[in-house]
This record gives C-alpha cells, sequence and structure tokens, in this order.
C-alpha cells in the first residue's frame, strides 16, 4: 500500500497517465457510483440518477482517452522503428513529394496587390499597412483637453470626421 501511494504521488508529475493513476481513478470513480446508488436507495431522489450518469459518462471518456493516448504512442514507436529498421528507405519518394509541396511557394510574399477583371478590384493584399499611409507617418489626435471631450459620445464624432 505505502509503494502504490508513493508510485501515486510520483505519477502525478509524469506526463501521460500511468498505470497507477489509472488504478486510483478508477477506484475512485467506482467508490463515487457506489455512493451515488446507496444515496439514490435512501433518499430516491432522481438526482442521483443524473449524477450516477454524469459520472459514469466522465469514467468512460477518461478510460477512452487514456486508451487513445496508448494507441497513439504505440503507433509513434511502430513508425520510429520502421524509420531506424531501414524500411523508410522505400518511402524516400513519397517523403521528396512531401517536401516539393511544402517548399512550393504556395504562400505570396511580398507587398503586390493582386487583381482581377477589367474593374481592377482589389482581392488580396499581403502588406501590413492601411491603404491610406502607404509611405506616410501619421501623428496620433490626443485625447482631448477638456472634460467633455472624454464622454464617449465625442468619441464617436471624433471617429466620424476623420472618416470624412
Amino acid at each position: 500500500m505505502a509503494t502504490f501511494l508513493t508510485d501515486l504521488f510520483t505519477s502525478i508529475f509524469t506526463p501521460g497517465p500511468t498505470p497507477t493513476l489509472l488504478v486510483a481513478t478508477n477506484v475512485s470513480f467506482a467508490a463515487l457510483q457506489l455512493i451515488f446508488i446507496v444515496l439514490l436507495i435512501l433518499t430516491y431522489s432522481i438526482h442521483f440518477i443524473v449524477l450516477s450518469f454524469l459520472c459514469g459518462g466522465l469514467w468512460w471518456s477518461i478510460n477512452w482517452f487514456a486508451a487513445e493516448l496508448e494507441t497513439a504512442k504505440r503507433t509513434e514507436k511502430e513508425k520510429k522503428k520502421e524509420r531506424e529498421s531501414g524500411q523508410s528507405d522505400q518511402d524516400e519518394p513519397r517523403r521528396r513529394r512531401e517536401r516539393s509541396v511544402e517548399d512550393s511557394g504556395t504562400e505570396t510574399e511580398g507587398g503586390e496587390d493582386r487583381r482581377i477583371g477589367d474593374e481592377g478590384r482589389r482581392v488580396a493584399r499581403t502588406t501590413l499597412q492601411p491603404e491610406d499611409a502607404e509611405g506616410e507617418v501619421r501623428k496620433r489626435r490626443s485625447l482631448g483637453s477638456s472634460a467633455g471631450d472624454l464622454s464617449t459620445d465625442s468619441e464617436w464624432d471624433k471617429v466620424e470626421e476623420a472618416d470624412t
């Protein structure tokens, strides 16, 4: 029992679900379900049925997640073995294709505008500067000099003036 508690304490600081942590979780949920059943028998309250279903769903989801993590670890180990054993040499053409797709340059670089159609309508812009401020720097306006300038309405008035 002492080793179980020691293992449980150390498993808290170990990443991933450890067997000791899973046993403790399952025992805790089983005890909680037992308490809900006893309380249901003593009080005949539907609340304990609902709580029991919620507890069962959480219990199942925790165990499912732990199983999925274990499956992912196993798959990762198998892939690593394949890479180390040399079987991955057969996959070299596939890797080259993946690298060429990644390095194909499909992302737009530079600051040009792309235009379509006769109207020259702007579709995408890749620069981070606003349209009207290319090459120029504007000074911000101060927040006001009198008490009336600090209200919300006057701020909206300033925004409307700036737009016109």
